[in-house]
């Protein structure tokens, strides 16, 4: 996907008028949202300069940032017994069955994306009868070195706490296991010195609150409303350490302000995008690890300067997971 834009202005001058309207350019920013400056450094879109020429904005008149990649190490599971056994979303209809052998493929092109872009990959052991064990994410939550586990609403993966706790006791990490029902970083979120945590679903306010006094950070409810939209990490990912993408109707109208007042400038998916899993992404900055499917969402990370990266995991669709879900970040 291309990330070439024009050169920025080299001043915030205007430019000499346009001959075919007799109007000038002004070279200043937008604003995030494209419709006007955004500071007053220079004219505003329609002033009259002496001699009656009018100043007309130009909208996205500055390149997007370049946008810095931070090496990660992430934890995943094989798929070797991935399968759709039974119905605790709505995208596990039964109606198609898993290709395991795509489904491997696919796992396999993930880990082998993330390692080309420079980032470490582990993995955990999966065990049988434990088909969504390959959606590491929900395992927990690793932050600053500590490990908030999972403890599952549905009881089909409860068995996985403990299979993730021996490898996270193995890398030298205590987990402590939540009192009250939570999923990990499939409703936990790390952006901006905060915790985005989702509920409505799968993790409960309860949670959330413990999850606060276990590492000490400013913990933000965020409610869904939307059954396909289960975790919040279906309808919302960071982008880097202070912006996230996200499609607001998830939402409920007290979180859908939540996030417009915390991140003005966030890119918004369309539901199209994100019924194609194109928010169950995975960014290091810089580059996007991106179902191939949500075409628009890939356009707009394009344009803001990020890299996408598309990796096909249709084959995980089926069982509502994709990048994200098969992805755990260690955070030391």
């Amino acid at each position: 996907m291309p990330t070439s834009h024009a050169p920025a202005p080299k001043s915030h001058e205007p430019a000499p008028p346009d001959p075919a309207t007799g109007t000038a350019v002004a070279a200043y920013p937008t604003g995030p949202t494209g419709t006007g400056p955004a500071s007053p450094l220079g004219p505003a879109d329609g002033t009259t300069l002496p001699g009656g020429t009018t100043l007309r904005a130009t909208v996205d008149a500055l390149p997007a940032p370049r946008r810095t990649a931070r090496p990660r190490r992430f934890l995943m599971c094989p798929p070797a017994h991935f399968d759709v056994r039974y119905a605790i979303n709505p995208w596990m209809s039964g109606d198609a069955p898993v290709d395991s052998v795509r489904a491997a493929r696919q796992w396999e092109a993930l880990a082998a994306a993330y390692r080309a872009h420079g980032h470490t990959v582990e993995t955990v052991a999966p065990e049988p009868d434990l088909p969504d064990m390959v959606f590491a994410a929900n395992a927990a939550l690793c932050l600053h070195g500590k490990v908030f586990g999972s403890s599952f609403h549905a009881p089909e993966r409860r068995p996985e706490s403990a299979a993730y706790e021996k490898w996270f006791a193995a890398d030298g990490h205590a987990v402590r296991r939540p009192e009250s029902s939570c999923e990990g970083e499939g409703d936990l979120v790390p952006v901006g010195g905060l915790i985005l945590a989702g509920t409505g679903f799968r993790t409960s306010r309860a949670a959330h609150a413990e999850l606060q006094e276990f590492f000490g950070v400013p913990t933000i409810a965020l409610h869904l409303t939307d059954p396909y939209f289960y975790h919040l990490d279906t309808a919302l990912f960071a982008l880097d350490d202070e912006n996230v993408a996200y499609h607001p109707e998830a939402f409920s109208a007290g979180s859908r302000q939540v996030l417009e007042r915390l991140f003005p400038r966030a890119v918004h998916a369309t539901r199209d995008d994100a019924m194609a899993f194109g928010l169950n992404s995975v960014s290091d900055g810089r580059h996007v690890f991106v179902a191939p499917q949500a075409t628009g969402l890939i356009d707009r990370l394009a344009q803001e300067g990020y890299v996408p990266v598309p990796v096909d995991l249709s084959e995980f669709h089926k069982a509502g997971g994709g990048i994200k879900c098969c992805t755990q970040e260690i955070r030391s």
